[in-house]
C-alpha cells in the first residue's frame, strides 16, 4: 500500500503543478484538504493533513482505525483491513503526469548520417527509391483524380552530374510535396509519408492488391548528407500552384523553406534534389559512377532512369592544307585535287536509360525462355558460360517473395573453397530495389553457397538502413522454401539422361554436398540420394546410393565402404578379399571428407553403413562348429602371438574377412579408421594429444588357412620361445600395419627386418657360400666352362698372363 504524504510534500507537489491539480481538487470537494487523525496507533494523537486528490487507497495501516475530520464538523471514519493488492484492487491507481521523449536533432542527425549506414554509395539507393515512390502515389491516385496528370503523364527519374563542381541532381516526375508536406515528411526525422500513405490505403480499403512503394523507416532522404553537405529540395505537387524549396545543411538542426521565384529552376511536377558533395565524396559526381550505382542497386526500378553520359560520334572534317605544300601541287599543275579529310570523334552529353535489364522473376514462368534465363545469369552475375541448371519459383502463403536460382557450370571460388560463407551469389531485392548481397548464412547453408540467384520479397524485416537482414522465423521459412527449392534443382540435374551433366556437377561441387552431410542433419534425406561414390564394382565411374541399394543380395543387410586415399589403395585392401569373393559391392571413399560424411548419415533406407576395416564385421552365412574347431586349434596362437605384441593390440582374433591375406589390423568398433588417423596426424592445426585417445583398439586378425599363420601354429606348438619365430611375428605385424593402411612407429626398423629376411630367404641361391669360395686360379676345372660361357676364347688367353 502506497503511504499518504505529509503536508509538506503535498503542498510543494501543489505548488509544483500549479493551478491544474487545484482545479481538480475544487471540482471533487468543497475542501481542498482534510485532517486525518490516527487514533490507532499508541502515542499518535497528532493531526495530519493530506490533499483531497490522493484518495483513500492510499491509506496504509494495518488493522488501524482511521477517523477524517471535515471542516463541517461531520466525522468520517473507517477500519481498513486490507492488504495493499486488495487496496490496489479496489481502487484505480493514481494517474501520473505524461511526457514526450525529447531529442536532441543535431546529435539524431549525427547518428543517422554516420552511425546508421556502413556504406556511403547506399545515398543513391535511398534517394532513387524516395523518388520511385513518389512516381508510385501519382500513379496510384491519378486512377481516381486523373486531373493530377494534367498533360504529363510520363513518369521517369533523371539523374545530372556536375563533376567539376561536385554537385548531383536527381529529378522525379511524382507527386512533389506541398509546403505543409515539407515540414511534416523533411522536418520531421522518422516520419515516413509513404508508410503514412499506405496506412490511408489500408484505413480507406482501396489498396486494391499489390503496392511498389518502397519506403518504410523515413529515414532515407538524410542518407543525401552521407556525401553532402548541404542539400536543396525544390517541389512542386499538382495540388499546389506553387513551387517550394527546402534547404538543409548536414550537422544543423534546422532548415529553411521558401517559395521558388526564379523562373528558369521551376518544374511542371515532382521533386528535384540537389546534392552539394562534401571534398571527399566529389568521386560520386562522375557519371561513370553514378550510372555504376544506379545498375547496382536500382536496375530493376519499375520506372526508367535516365543519367545524364557523355556520347559521341564520328565525322570526317577538312584539314587545312599546309602553305607549301600547296605551292608545290600548283606547280605541278595537277588538274584536280583532293581534299584532305581526317576522322574526328564529336562529343556531346544526352540522357541514357541505364536500367533496361527487366526484372523476369516477376514475369510468369512459361513465359520466360530458357535463352532468357540464360541471359538474365550471365549479365546479373558477369559470367560467360551457361548455368548447369535454373529454378523459377513464387512462394506464397505465410511468406511471400519471387526468386530464380542457378546452379554455375564452374564453382567460382574453386573446389577447396568451402570455407567462407559470405559469397555475394545471393543478391536479395525487397520491391526490386537491391539491399545486399553479403549474407552470413541466412538465406543459404555454406554447402549450398555455390548457389546463384536473385530474391526478391515485399516484407522482410531489415534493418533500419536497410542493408541488414534481421534473424526472424520469417528468415528461417525463407531460408527452409529456398533450400528445398535448391535441392530440387540439383536432383533435376541427377535425373538428366545426359549421365556426363551430373558427373560434371559433382566434379565441382560434390564436396559441397558432402560438407552438407556433417552440418545439416535435417536435410540428409535429400543429400543422401544425390551422392555418388567409386565402389569395387565400378572403378571407373560413380555411383549413387540408390544404385547401390539396387545391386545388393537378396541376403545383404548392410552397406559396406572402405575409406583410403585413393581407388587404387582401396581395391588393393586386404579386407576387401573376402568381400570380393561373395560378390558384395564396396564404396571406395577416398575423399578425406567422404568417411566423415557417411558416417554423419549412419543409414539410408533402412540400410546401415558398415566400415570394413572395423571389428566385428559381419558377413552372414556363419559356420559355427567351423568357427569352434579353428579357436580349438588356434586359440593357443592366439595367445602366443598376443603375448609377443603386448599392448600394441587389444586382441588377436581369428579373421572372417581374409582370404588370401594372412593377417591384417582393423581398428576398434568406435576409434578411428586406419584412413581417419592418417588424415588428423597430417592436420596442421591437429592436437597429437588427442591421437593417442582416439586411435582406439586395434585387433590383430590372423587367417588361419595361410601357410604362415600354419608355420606359426606349429611353432607355437612345438619350441614357442624360438627367436626365429618370434621375430617372424613382429614383422607380420608391422606388415600388417602398412597393408592396412596404417602408418609404422619405426620405419628404418622395419626396413631392417625386412632386409634381415630377404637375407635369409635368397642366401646362397644364386651364389655359393661363402666359406666354401677359393680363388679362381686354384679351381681350373671350374674355370673353364664360365670362361667359354662368358667371353671369347682369344679373349680368355689375353687375360691370362
Amino acid at each position: 500500500m502506497h503511504r499518504l504524504s505529509r503536508r509538506p510534500a503535498v503542498s510543494s507537489i501543489l505548488r509544483a503543478n500549479g493551478s491544474r491539480y487545484r482545479s481538480a481538487a475544487a471540482a471533487q470537494s468543497p475542501a481542498s484538504s482534510f485532517l486525518l487523525t490516527n487514533s490507532g496507533v499508541e502515542g499518535d494523537t497528532s493531526n495530519k493533513w493530506y490533499s483531497v486528490l490522493t484518495g483513500g487507497s492510499s491509506l496504509s495501516g494495518t488493522g488501524s482505525a482511521l477517523r477524517i475530520q471535515l471542516p463541517n464538523g461531520m466525522l468520517l471514519s473507517k477500519r481498513y483491513e486490507s492488504t495493499a493488492a486488495e487496496s490496489d484492487a479496489s481502487s484505480p491507481p493514481p494517474t501520473g503526469e505524461k511526457y514526450e521523449y525529447q531529442a536532441e536533432v543535431s546529435r539524431l542527425m549525427d547518428l543517422i548520417v554516420n552511425s546508421l549506414y556502413s556504406n556511403k554509395e547506399v545515398f543513391l539507393r535511398e534517394l532513387i527509391s524516395n523518388a520511385s515512390d513518389a512516381c508510385d502515389k501519382l500513379r496510384f491516385l491519378s486512377v481516381t483524380e486523373p486531373a493530377l496528370l494534367k498533360d504529363n503523364v510520363d513518369f521517369d527519374i533523371r539523374i545530372q552530374t556536375d563533376k567539376d563542381n561536385g554537385i548531383v541532381t536527381i529529378t522525379d516526375t511524382g507527386i512533389g510535396m506541398t509546403r505543409q508536406e515539407l515540414i511534416d515528411c523533411l522536418g520531421t526525422i522518422a516520419q515516413s509519408g509513404t508508410a503514412k500513405f499506405l496506412k490511408a490505403l489500408k484505413d480507406s480499403k482501396d489498396a486494391g492488391g499489390d503496392n511498389n512503394l518502397i519506403g518504410q523507416f523515413g529515414v532515407g532522404f538524410y542518407s543525401a548528407f552521407l556525401v553532402a553537405d548541404r542539400v536543396v529540395v525544390s517541389t512542386k505537387s499538382p495540388k499546389s500552384d506553387k513551387q517550394y524549396v527546402w534547404e538543409g545543411e548536414a550537422n544543423a538542426s534546422s532548415y529553411t523553406i521558401r517559395e521558388e521565384t526564379e523562373a528558369d529552376k521551376v518544374i511542371p511536377r515532382g521533386t528535384r534534389l540537389t546534392l552539394y558533395l562534401k571534398r571527399d565524396d566529389k568521386g560520386f559526381a562522375h557519371p561513370e559512377k553514378i550510372q555504376k550505382l544506379v545498375k547496382n542497386y536500382s536496375q530493376f526500378v519499375s520506372f526508367p532512369i535516365y543519367t545524364w553520359q557523355e556520347k559521341g560520334y564520328t565525322k570526317e572534317v577538312e584539314v587545312d592544307e599546309d602553305p607549301a605544300e600547296a605551292k608545290k601541287d600548283g606547280e605541278e599543275g595537277s588538274a584536280e585535287k583532293k581534299k584532305k579529310t581526317k576522322t574526328v570523334v564529336e562529343r556531346y552529353w544526352d540522357w541514357e536509360l541505364t536500367n533496361e535489364t527487366q526484372p523476369i522473376w516477376l514475369r510468369n514462368p512459361k513465359e520466360v525462355s530458357t535463352e532468357l534465363y540464360n541471359e538474365f545469369y550471365k549479365n546479373t552475375f558477369n559470367e560467360y558460360l551457361e548455368p548447369l541448371a535454373s529454378s523459377h519459383f513464387t512462394t506464397e502463403g505465410e511468406v511471400e517473395f519471387r526468386s530464380i536460382l542457378y546452379v554455375p557450370a564452374v564453382s567460382s571460388s574453386g573446389k577447396d573453397d568451402m570455407v567462407n560463407p559470405k559469397t555475394k551469389n545471393i543478391r536479395l531485392y525487397v520491391k526490386r530495389v537491391f539491399i545486399s548481397d553479403d549474407f552470413d548464412g541466412e538465406l543459404f547453408p555454406r554447402y549450398l553457397s555455390f548457389i546463384k540467384g536473385v530474391v526478391d520479397s515485399n516484407d522482410l524485416p531489415l534493418n533500419v538502413s536497410r542493408e541488414i537482414l534481421q534473424e526472424s522465423r520469417i528468415v528461417r521459412i525463407m531460408r527452409k522454401r529456398l533450400v528445398r527449392k535448391a535441392f530440387d534443382m540439383i536432383l533435376g540435374i541427377s535425373m538428366s539422361e545426359n549421365r556426363e551433366d551430373y558427373e560434371k556437377f559433382w566434379d565441382n561441387y560434390g564436396k559441397y554436398l558432402k560438407l552438407g552431410c556433417i552440418e545439416d542433419r535435417e536435410n540428409h534425406k535429400r543429400i543422401a540420394p544425390l551422392l555418388r561414390f567409386f565402389s569395387s564394382q565400378s572403378e571407373d565411374y560413380i555411383i549413387g546410393l540408390d544404385e547401390y541399394v539396387e545391386n545388393m543380395k537378396p541376403d545383404q543387410k548392410d552397406i559396406y565402404y572402405i575409406a583410403s586415399d585413393s581407388v587404387t589403395s582401396a581395391k588393393n585392401t586386404p579386407f576387401l578379399e573376402r568381400l570380393m569373393e561373395k560378390d558384395l559391392e564396396v564404396l571406395f571413399l577416398v575423399d578425406p571428407i567422404d568417411e566423415v560424411a557417411i558416417q554423419n548419415l549412419k543409414s539410408y533406407k533402412e540400410k546401415n553403413f558398415v566400415d570394413i576395416s572395423k571389428e566385428d564385421l559381419d558377413l552372414g552365412e556363419k559356420d559355427e562348429e567351423k568357427e569352434k574347431a579353428m579357436k580349438q586349434e588356434f586359440g593357443q596362437t592366439c595367445d602366443w602371438i598376443k603375448k609377443r605384441l603386448g599392448d600394441k593390440v587389444a586382441s588377436v582374433q581369428i579373421s572372417n574377412r581374409l582370404s588370401t591375406s594372412p593377417c591384417v589390423l582393423v581398428s576398434g568398433k568406435f576409434g578411428w579408421s586406419a584412413n581417419m588417423e592418417r588424415l588428423m596426424k597430417s592436420q596442421t592445426m591437429g592436437d597429437t594429444s588427442s591421437l593417442e585417445f582416439m586411435r582406439g583398439r586395434r585387433v590383430f586378425e590372423i587367417n588361419p588357412e595361410h601357410p604362415i599363420i600354419r608355420n606359426l601354429n606349429a611353432a607355437c606348438s612345438g619350441n614357442p620361445d624360438d627367436e626365429d619365430a618370434l621375430r617372424a611375428i613382429d614383422l607380420l605385424y608391422d606388415t600388417a600395419l602398412v597393408s592396412s593402411g596404417f602408418t609404422p612407429e619405426n620405419p628404418a626398423q622395419l626396413g631392417s627386418k625386412i632386409y634381415e629376411m630377404m637375407n635369409m630367404a635368397i642366401s646362397g641361391k644364386w651364389s655359393a657360400p661363402a666359406d666354401h669360395q677359393q680363388p679362381a686360379f686354384s679351381q681350373p676345372q671350374n674355370q673353364e666352362p664360365m670362361e667359354a660361357e662368358i667371353v671369347e676364347p682369344v679373349e680368355a688367353g689375353n687375360h691370362k698372363q
